[in-house]
């Protein structure tokens, strides 16, 4: 009952790999800015965000359902990765540099007891951020480049069974690559030993950036076989840790990807804001209904069991009224007879 979506990835594209049920994406090319991306993966998970997010990518969903886990991945330096084309995929405007950093803080807010898991992770920055359960579940996780490359060499390593084809085990470049590969395997393995945490109330994140294959294209140029090889590696990889995440929480999770060939500077709005005066000269020219309030999911569930409340006290109030025994039950009548009584 759950349905999936394998986007094709180009430069620059948000695709979702795979999705719930209860998380709707809507077929169609909007652009989606490229600052905005954590609002859409709070927005999916059921948060609020500070500013109206008015893209019409991402539709309302079940409100009473919301995903147990977001998993998104960052792939630079990346023109095109050939996944198959069965779905919806979003070009990015203005990829600036972007964390999920509101997210996280989203999490912590709202499940400080729980402890859910949080992970984010750059392997070639060797830049971590854990909390909450992930620091129990992913202890054994290699975060910096010399516990990579050890890894890599041990028995039960992604090199026993991947094709490496023109890549070689000898050359730093490859080994990079390799090992983010490496670190993909590694979180499956390693929540598929802790499923319970997959399977409470508390929501879990995940954010990895991957700089592997941006760094065997300059090495070996985006023309050459290496490239292309890691490309369909990447690829091969991809699906296989969408599909596992997406099982491990028994198809309750949103898979992301974000390809990007290069970030813009975070400090350039010069494009941002021609794109958006653009956009406010052809405003609604289709005569859509306005943008989607998401606070309404709040706003709803106030008034909608407020009413019930009221409906179910005027109910019980006038079944009571109705059945009453005025010579019984009233104090007006009880009051009366007795000062009838008297005189």
């Amino acid at each position: 009952d759950f349905f999936c979506l394998f986007l094709g990835v180009c430069g620059d594209e948000f695709s979702v790999l795979r999705s719930p049920q209860s998380v709707v994406f809507r077929d169609g090319s909007w652009p989606i800015p490229g600052e905005r991306i954590p609002d859409v993966a709070a927005l999916s998970m059921g948060f609020s965000v500070e500013d109206d997010l008015s893209w019409p990518g991402l539709a309302v969903g079940d409100l009473f359902h919301r995903p147990r886990a977001t998993v998104l991945v960052t792939v630079r330096g990346v023109e095109k990765l050939t996944l198959p084309v069965k779905g919806i995929s979003y070009p990015i405007e203005n990829a600036v540099p972007f964390t999920l950093d509101s997210v996280a803080n989203a999490i912590h807010t709202l499940f400080s007891e729980e402890t859910p898991v949080v992970l984010q992770l750059a392997p070639s920055e060797e830049r971590v951020y854990m909390v909450g359960k992930a620091n129990s579940v992913f202890e054994d996780l290699s975060v910096t480049l010399r516990q990579l490359r050890n890894r890599l060499f041990q028995d039960n390593s992604i090199l026993s069974s991947l094709p490496l084809n023109s890549l070689s085990r000898n050359n730093e470049v490859d080994l990079l690559f390799l090992s983010e590969l490496q670190v993909l395997h590694d979180i499956a393995s390693l929540l598929s030993r802790h499923k319970h945490l997959a399977k409470d109330r508390s929501p879990d994140l995940y954010a990895l950036e991957l700089a592997g294959l941006e760094e065997v294209g300059k090495r070996y140029g985006e023309d050459s076989q290496q490239f292309k090889d890691a490309s369909q590696i990447l690829v091969d990889s991809l699906q296989k840790f969408a599909d596992e995440m997406f099982n491990l929480y028994s198809g309750n999770a949103v898979v992301e990807v974000v390809a990007v060939k290069t970030f813009n500077s975070p400090l350039t709005r010069k494009t941002r804001s021609i794109l958006q005066t653009s956009q406010s000269e052809t405003e609604n020219p289709y005569n859509l209904a306005y943008p989607y309030n998401y606070n309404y999911s709040v706003i709803f569930n106030i008034i909608l069991w407020m009413m019930i409340g009221l409906a179910l006290a005027v109910i019980v109030i006038s079944y009571n009224l109705w059945n009453m025994d005025p010579g019984y039950d009233s104090i007006i009548y009880r009051m009366t007879n007795q000062k009838i009584r008297m005189d």
